[in-house]
């Protein structure tokens, strides 16, 4: 980590993306407290520990089928008939103990999810068969084993079932509640500070005076951090006052995992953010970054917390915390890394720009190409501050930092909502 916070940071050199991810992951530490919980109350956390399968998975031989159990041994003493014919001694539903006894030369009526009894080792589908009198006929041999699901087979008793930073969604829930787990260990949800600066800023329903704007930047990240392993904090807006803007990160660093603000991050005249983290006590890692839009974005550390400082620009909020910001967050909720999930596109247009920055541009769909691949359409060239085009985007092109022209219909990633 970087010493200090002087004036000298503000002239660094542009990092590129992936280096400054790359910092972000590297301060950002799990949260180390647990708690064990029901299985409900449990859903939507993140894993503390690994788990293992308590039971056999199935718990005993079961029927994959509705139809009708036989010993294939039986069948061997009527030769090879055309039709064979077993009478039936007997029925087996799920639930059932499976310890039903059938004399030798007959078979079961069997019901899907029902144990399997000892002996019987395949099950004919009911429409394969023909019943008379209490009698099935049939003219095919099953092979061993057929349509029974042998305990074990999904998984043995003390396999492993899950990783420890899973997210407990309705696959895992359902796993851990079939293998016999009715609590689990979690970790804590992550304390999240969430702040914007600016005295221009109002709430959405207050009237708003002449170079006042609505806060939507609140808004947004405090959508994106509605988690369950989060527990949030909003503190509002704050006005661009130095000594109210260190006393409230002050406090929210104090009491918070990670401090998220919005806006006062750049260089200007009120852009306190820097100064302020400062004069906390707090070191900064990274302040620049070669990427579009975003480049003014700051972290670092003030005791425990990781403190992120996102643009005051709301698209440039939106896409920074998407391509850094959340990743970091991740990680400190003890959640695994995964790279951002894009998809092969096209342009449907070609571009001329300049290079030096990643573009994360905001684009539509219009169409696909040959090969099936989205065609995407650019959006307007300039959008920072343009939460309408967002809002009516597909999902954001990535364009490479050295590609100063592309033509039309050149690979891109694409990153869709």
């Amino acid at each position: 980590m970087a010493d200090g916070c002087g004036c000298d940071r503000l002239a660094q050199t542009y990092l590129p993306v992936d280096e400054a991810l790359r910092r972000g992951l590297a301060l950002a530490r799990p949260v180390d407290g647990t708690e064990t919980l029901t299985l409900p109350q449990a859903t939507g956390r993140v894993l503390a520990r690994d788990c293992t399968s308590k039971i056999d998975l199935p718990a005993f031989d079961n029927s994959a089928m509705d139809g009708y159990a036989i010993r294939l041994a039986d069948l061997d003493a009527q030769g090879d008939p055309a039709v064979f014919a077993l009478p039936l001694a007997g029925r087996v539903a799920a639930g059932d103990t499976g310890d039903l006894a059938a004399p030798a030369g007959s078979a079961l009526r069997i019901l899907t999810g029902a144990p399997v009894p000892d002996g019987f080792d395949a099950v004919l589908m009911q429409e394969d068969c023909d019943v008379t009198q209490d009698t099935i006929r049939f003219k095919r041999r099953p092979r061993p084993g057929q349509h029974i699901r042998r305990a074990g087979e999904d998984l043995p008793a003390g396999a492993p079932l899950l990783k420890r930073g899973q997210e407990i969604g309705p696959r895992e829930v359902a796993a851990l509640a079939a293998s016999g787990h009715g609590h689990v260990t979690v970790f804590r949800k992550l304390k999240v500070a969430l702040f914007s600066t600016g005295s221009e800023l109002r709430q959405p329903g207050e009237p708003l005076a002449p170079g006042q704007i609505y806060n939507s930047n609140r808004y947004m990240l405090a959508a994106l951090l509605e988690k369950p392993w989060i527990d949030l904090v909003d503190i509002g807006p704050v006005e661009d006052n130095p000594d109210r803007l260190r006393q409230v990160l002050r406090e929210a660093c104090e009491t918070s995992d990670l401090v998220v603000t919005t806006g006062g991050v750049s260089v200007g005249d009120e852009d306190h953010m820097p100064r302020v983290f400062a004069d906390i006590g707090g070191t900064l890692d990274v302040m620049k970054v070669a990427m579009k839009p975003g480049k003014p974005i700051m972290f670092g550390c003030r005791g425990s917390a990781l403190y992120v400082g996102l643009p005051g620009n709301p698209v440039s909020a939106f896409v920074t915390w998407q391509v850094i910001g959340a990743q970091m967050m991740r990680r400190c909720a003890g959640l695994p890394d995964i790279p951002l999930a894009t998809e092969q596109a096209v342009m449907a247009e070609p571009l001329t720009r300049h290079a030096g920055r990643t573009e994360f541009r905001p684009v539509q769909i219009e169409g696909r190409a040959a090969d099936g691949k989205p065609r995407l359409r650019l959006m307007a060239a300039s959008y920072s501050g343009r939460l309408a085009l967002l809002a009516q985007a597909d999902g954001l092109a990535i364009i490479p930092a050295d590609a100063d022209a592309l033509p039309d219909g050149h690979p891109l990633s694409f990153l869709r909502f």
